[in-house]
């Protein structure tokens, strides 16, 4: 009994700083799951289904700018630094990098992101939104979260993004009481993240002595050079979710923008029940990985069992209740939704599925470039069908393809996730990974 009781005060220690990021990072994803089921039905009932989806488009809109200055680097980044965790030097010289590249990312996405929004009407008559909008893009982006996730200090994440982003959601119901206050959605999300972001980079001085220093151009083209593919990747796994976004609003219009995105919204609330899983593991299972490939392998897909069993009862309960979530959440005006949520509600499954086999196995086992052939050859099927499937049937043509399209890329990244784990298997003298 005593020996079976040390066992498991050996065990606990041994995973503590894994479980407690898991707690931090469950107690964010609770927030990101409540504050929008309190935000988007008050924001549907105050400003109407039209301004909600012209909101939703910008915000698909300005989601590019935000895929640009990421580049990646919450995936490359994480991992990096999660590599030299003793070594502070290292780590500065990494944070140093990534941060110049990302300041440089958003002076020419700014630029850029102007430049479209005067020279087109359907973003220059409320080119506000598109202005204000773009803070969230530089708060995000001054915010290093893949450091945080890298040394594995989840909780510096959370109370920022706690603090903040409850202020300035209180801030909605204060400011927000007619249609013609729709711009300030922007303006309180822009100061909620720029906040934020301007208080990590005081924490990171204070508690980890690390000091920004603007990098020459030859380290920021490095860090270009080696984010790439993940770049790549996330930049076409746009493309099949805001370009949807975007080409149903030029199509149908705002209202059909509304509808969808309402649905959209909610299925892939329930589907981020999985984020403070991944980016509790993954920097740990890539410090794993390069240690044992296989038993970290064996790892994953126990884990990815048992999570596709749990996303498969939420969805059969979602499913069969899905015109009372929607009237429930959203009001009975917005039961158009129903039968889009009835598809969207597959997402929550298979974006765990691509986690699992395309983050936490095919990038921790550096294989970048097959992480983006996945998203290479989804994009190609989304961008050959939205456009037909959008024009006859509206949202309901946009809700089929990204499902479609979220298939694709769950089989593509399982295929390649497997054939590197047969070769690993073979190589170790062992293949049970079937």
């Amino acid at each position: 009994m005593k020996l079976k009781l040390f066992d498991i005060f050996r065990q606990y220690k041994k995973h503590k700083i894994l479980a407690s990021n898991f707690v931090y990072l469950s107690v964010l994803q609770g927030l990101n799951l409540i504050l929008p089921l309190i935000t988007l039905p008050y924001l549907i009932r105050v400003l109407g289904v039209e301004y909600f989806g012209l909101l939703s488009f910008s915000f698909a809109f300005i989601t590019y700018f935000q895929i640009i200055t990421d580049y990646g680097f919450n995936a490359t980044g994480t991992r990096d630094v999660s590599m030299v965790m003793d070594n502070v030097e290292k780590q500065n010289e990494i944070f140093n990098q990534i941060m110049s590249t990302k300041l440089l990312l958003v002076v020419l996405s700014f630029i850029l992101m102007t430049g479209i929004v005067f020279a087109f009407e359907i973003f220059r008559t409320y080119w506000m939104v598109y202005l204000f909008s773009f803070g969230s893009i530089l708060g995000q982006a001054i915010f290093p979260v893949w450091y945080f996730q890298g040394i594995q200090k989840m909780k510096y994440i959370t109370y920022l993004n706690l603090v903040t982003k409850i202020i300035f959601t209180i801030a909605l119901f204060i400011f927000i009481k007619h249609k013609s206050d729709y711009y300030l959605v922007p303006v309180f999300n822009a100061l909620g993240f720029i906040s934020a972001g301007i208080f990590s980079l005081f924490y990171l001085r204070k508690d980890f002595n690390i000091r920004f220093r603007v990098q020459s151009f030859k380290k920021i083209k490095e860090q270009l050079n080696k984010g790439k593919y993940v770049f790549l990747s996330e930049l076409k796994i746009s493309l099949f979710t805001n370009t949807n976004t975007l080409i149903l609003g030029i199509i149908a219009g705002n209202h059909a923008v509304g509808f969808f995105s309402a649905a959209e919204k909610l299925a892939r609330a329930i589907g981020n029940l999985q984020t403070p899983i991944s980016n509790t593991l993954f920097p740990y299972l890539s410090k794993e990985m390069s240690l044992d490939k296989y038993s970290t392998i064996q790892k994953i897909k126990k884990i990815t069992m048992y999570g596709a069993f749990i996303f498969s009862v939420i969805i059969v309960i979602c499913f069969c209740f899905a015109e009372q979530i929607i009237k429930i959440i959203y009001g009975a005006e917005m039961v158009s939704a129903v039968i889009l949520f009835k598809i969207l509600i597959l997402i929550p499954l298979l974006s765990f599925l691509d986690s699992m086999y395309g983050k936490q196995i095919l990038l921790n086992l550096g294989k970048d470039n097959l992480y983006f052939r996945v998203i290479l050859y989804a994009t190609i099927l989304n961008l050959g069908i939205n456009l037909l499937l959008t024009y006859y049937y509206k949202e309901l043509g946009t809700a089929i393809t990204l499902i479609i399209t979220q298939v694709l890329i769950a089989l593509g990244m399982w295929y390649f996730a497997k054939r590197e784990i047969d070769m690993i298997a073979q190589k170790g003298g062992k293949n049970e990974f079937n």
